[in-house]
């Protein structure tokens, strides 16, 4: 029996302390943030935080080696050059030149965010752009969601996801190996009900009372997680979900299908994949849909496009260009038609597939 724990640092979701035209001061309460900051946060931005320098002028007699020096805590701005995030990881480091501080102008320096971190994200331009005002906006909404665990059982492995506006954190994996699969029955009984008790206790310390839990997975075993919850005292809002496949797949399944009822209605997740799902079907179907660079210029010249959904890397990825100009300069247009924009994440099984057909999908008021 094997149990591996992963933090789960999850907050009440990112503040905005303060706001202008071309400066945002926000508070870090999440991971969930991080990655929205990694979007927000890019060349031709500034950003302004507490850091660390090592003041050379603190050395030996002798000039002292840099290692020597006292490292010594100030207010940095930097000049943005790139931002390096892995999705779900509870640092992002961003990488730029020193604009303000109260030395080494000009030099390379490194501001690692994370959870608590209070900053200032400016822009170089008069007003940030609108597709990182809406960005922003969906991320300070999605703030006022309360968490949602989800935890996919199976015969000899049960796996714990927090659901967050952009994806699945995999909290913790619990494993048994080669119990309850033979030998007397008595026994694998015993083996399966200690195995579950280990679950149970992990869930208790990681979960406040109040976090509701989806329990879902193929065949009986959710429902014997269910009742030793209920039996441990858990009188936390909790549903029991079946579903065809064990493992991720069945966590995105009950994001996809909406098998977990009213619990996850105003999540962001789930109406982002509920419309890419909806372009999955209409593009089997030979409906009104358009994909490709091509496809969807046209429907925006016939007027034709209701939604465009796209992934939010590709939308600021400055090499990725549609009718001779970048992606977040053409969704300027759409307002002209009064089309609406959603941005989507890749953290999903739905995310993927986007960026499997060129990161970009619109669904169309009719069939071209």
């Amino acid at each position: 029996m094997k149990t591996e724990t992963f933090s789960a640092c999850l907050g009440e979701g990112m503040q905005r302390l303060h706001q202008a035209e071309n400066v945002w001061k926000l508070r870090v309460d999440s991971t969930d943030d991080l990655w929205t900051l990694a979007r927000l946060i890019r060349k031709g931005t500034t950003l302004g935080m507490l850091g660390e320098r090592r003041d050379q002028t603190t050395g030996g007699e002798d000039g002292g080696r840099a290692k020597q020096a006292e490292r010594k805590k100030m207010w940095i701005e930097l000049d943005v050059l790139h931002a390096e995030y892995q999705s779900f990881s509870e640092t992002l480091r961003v990488h730029g030149t020193i604009s303000d501080a109260p030395m080494d102008i000009g030099l390379h320096h490194t501001h690692i965010i994370t959870v608590r971190d209070e900053l200032n994200v400016s822009t170089k331009s008069e007003r940030f752009d609108p597709m990182d005002v809406e960005l922003l906006n969906t991320s300070l909404e999605s703030s006022n969601r309360p968490n949602v665990a989800l935890l996919v059982v199976e015969g000899d492995e049960m796996i714990l996801f927090f659901v967050t506006a952009r994806g699945l954190r995999e909290s913790a994996t619990w494993t048994m190996r080669g119990g309850g699969k033979r030998g007397d029955l008595r026994q694998s009984a015993t083996i399966a009900q200690q195995f579950r008790q280990t679950v149970l206790q992990g869930i208790t310390a990681q979960l406040d009372d109040n976090v509701p839990l989806i329990i879902c997975g193929p065949g009986h075993h959710r429902e014997a997680m269910m009742n030793d919850l209920t039996s441990a005292g858990h009188v936390r809002p909790m549903k029991s979900v079946a579903t065809s496949m064990g493992g991720r797949g069945a966590a995105n399944e009950v994001l996809r299908d909406r098998l977990a009822g009213n619990l996850l209605d105003e999540y962001h997740i789930v109406k982002e994949i509920e419309a890419l799902e909806e372009a999955w079907l209409r593009i089997h179907t030979n409906g009104a849909v358009a994909y490709g660079v091509e496809h969807i210029i046209q429907a925006f010249e016939e007027g034709a496009i209701e939604t465009l959904l796209i992934s939010a890397d590709v939308l600021r990825d400055e090499t990725a260009f549609i009718d001779g100009t970048s992606w977040s300069q053409w969704i300027q247009r759409l307002g002209s038609i009064q089309a609406d924009v959603i941005q989507c994440s890749s953290d999903h099984d739905a995310g993927q597939q986007l960026i499997g057909i060129g990161g970009a999908v619109a669904l169309l008021r009719y069939r071209m």
